[in-house]
This record gives structure tokens, C-alpha cells and sequence, in this order.
């Protein structure tokens, strides 16, 4: 995993993010395999090979606390990004009640600065706050306040449609996570529009979670790439979860892909699949008309 991978600017951020970023959702208590040493493995690999991002939040259980303990002498070597609005309710994965105050996103980042360890992260993002809990919480006001105390470097919104249209019009996210992939095409547009205005794109869901029966992924969202006929543009020994990230890459302005894997071997896989770089333009163009031709196409704005 010697060979370095791609970076990009994150939008008019000075950040020089990884195309390839780490997704930190999956490391939590309750199964074998997410034991705290095979954390240490995957993410010391990862740094490794030059993944420089990574995402992580309070709602990701102890997703925060394994980074501390295992990769905080590597600090220096890359970006964190977490999420605040999130409470103690939790007991799985985004199961959290999310409470959209002030207080709460105080509450929310000093916590993740303890359980790091750290005096300062690059991002933080909301979890996911509609318009309405933004205004009635006046939730940009603190971020922006926290921002100025100097907990965290640049201010987002991890988002998706209804509310990414007006979010993005407030003009005052430096960042936004974004849901996007071939076989999720939705905010393919709002990404351009975004992408164009200097916000950093942080795309989840780059891969659909897997192929069905493969990785994590839906068999209603792989049934798509069948439909499309997408099986015909894949190169020799290509899998389809690699032609899938590689059609995510291939959108202008994602500036970063997390991806969150508890295997070394998806990672590999992952790593090897950026460094295969993007689309050529003539087969990006095709696998979008055959999308098209099933119905799954970008939103108009």
C-alpha cells in the first residue's frame, strides 16, 4: 500500500483532502470483528497508503474514543471531521435523539474534543438538521461561535435533499456530506451547484454500501446496475462496487469519497480502485445515458 493516493482541494478550504476518504461508522462496540485491534489495522493501513480524511461522529457509538486510542500519534498526518447534534440516547448506530440547540452542539463538540483528545478539529457538521431545526435552533449562529473559539477549523452540514437547496443558498457551509453513487443520483446536480459555489463536497454512500451479497448493499439498489446493462462497461476483472466508486470519482466536484470497511481486503480493493483513476469520459457518458434509460437520474434544480 506503498503508492500514495490523489488529493484534492476541499473546495475554498486550505484543506488537501484524499479522494479516498475513511468512513469510522462501522467501529463500534457489540461485534467481533470491530475489536479495537482490527481498527488499529485498517486505519494505520489507510493512513499508510495516504488516506489523509477521516469522519467520524458521537453517534458512530465509540467510533471517537478507538481513534484516540489507536491513531493519535498519527494526528499530524491527517484531517478529522465530526458531527454535533447529536446525545447520549444512543445505543446504535445513529440511533441517537439528535437535539437541536445551542447547547447542544457545545455539548456535542467539547465532548468529541475529550474523546479525541484533541483542542481543535477541521470540521464539524451538523447531523443531518432540516431547515426548520437550523432556524429554530439557530444553529449557524453557533456553529460560527464555535468556529471563532476555535474548536474546529471550518463549519458543515451533513445533508440531502429537501433541505440541501436552501442550506447551500444560506451561502455559509464551508462543507457539505452529500449521499451520492450511480445507483443514488439524486443530488447529482446539487453537488455541480455546490461544487461551483467553493463549497468542499464530502461524499457518503459512494459505493452503495456494496454489492448486494457482497458488502453491506440493498438488493433493490443493485438491481439498478443490472437494469442499466452497466454489467458491459466493466474492464477486465473489474467488480462492480469498483466501477460504482470510480463513477462517483468521476463527478467534477466530489472531492472526497468516505468509505468505511472493517476488512483489509475491501480496503486494498478501494485503494486500488482511486489509483485506477476515473471514468474515461466516452464510458462515464454511456453508463449515465443507461442509467437515464431506467429512470435513475440526477433531480433537476
Amino acid at each position: 500500500m506503498s503508492e500514495q493516493i490523489l488529493k484534492n482541494s476541499l473546495g475554498n478550504t486550505e484543506l488537501n483532502v484524499s479522494k479516498l476518504g475513511f468512513g469510522c461508522a462501522l467501529y463500534r462496540k457489540g461485534k467481533r470483528h470491530w475489536t479495537l485491534k482490527r481498527a488499529g489495522q485498517v486505519w494505520n493501513a489507510a493512513l499508510d497508503a495516504g488516506i489523509n480524511f477521516f469522519d467520524t461522529a458521537y453517534d458512530y457509538v465509540d467510533s471517537e474514543e478507538r481513534i484516540r486510542s489507536t491513531i493519535e500519534s498519527r494526528y499530524e498526518e491527517f484531517y478529522i471531521a465530526t458531527k454535533v447534534g447529536c446525545t447520549d440516547t444512543k445505543s446504535y448506530l445513529n440511533e441517537s435523539e439528535h437535539v437541536w440547540t445551542r447547547e447542544n452542539l457545545y455539548r456535542g463538540i467539547e465532548g468529541s474534543l475529550k474523546r479525541l483528545n484533541r483542542s481543535n478539529v477541521d470540521i464539524i457538521q451538523l447531523h443531518n438538521a432540516t431547515v426548520e431545526e437550523c432556524q429554530s435552533g439557530d444553529l449557524v449562529l453557533a456553529l460560527e461561535d464555535i468556529r471563532r473559539e476555535g474548536m474546529t477549523k471550518y463549519i458543515g452540514a451533513s445533508t440531502e435533499l429537501p433541505d440541501v437547496a436552501t442550506l447551500l443558498g444560506w451561502g455559509v457551509f464551508d462543507v457539505m456530506q452529500i449521499p451520492y453513487s450511480a445507483l443514488h443520483r439524486e443530488h447529482e446536480n446539487w453537488i455541480t451547484r455546490a461544487g461551483e459555489a467553493g463549497v468542499g463536497i464530502i461524499v457518503r454512500g459512494g459505493v452503495a454500501q456494496g454489492e448486494y451479497s457482497v458488502g453491506r448493499g440493498k438488493h433493490n439498489t443493485w438491481k439498478k446496475f443490472h437494469e442499466a446493462k452497466l454489467d458491459e462497461l466493466l474492464d477486465i476483472d473489474e467488480s462492480p462496487s469498483s466501477f460504482v466508486l470510480r463513477f462517483t470519482l468521476s463527478h467534477p466536484y466530489v472531492h472526497t469519497v468516505i468509505v468505511g470497511t472493517t476488512k483489509l481486503d475491501h480496503l486494498r480493493e478501494n485503494l486500488r480502485t482511486v489509483r485506477q483513476g476515473v471514468l474515461p469520459e466516452d464510458l462515464y457518458l454511456e453508463a449515465k445515458r443507461r442509467l437515464d434509460s431506467i429512470g435513475e437520474s440526477p433531480t433537476l434544480l
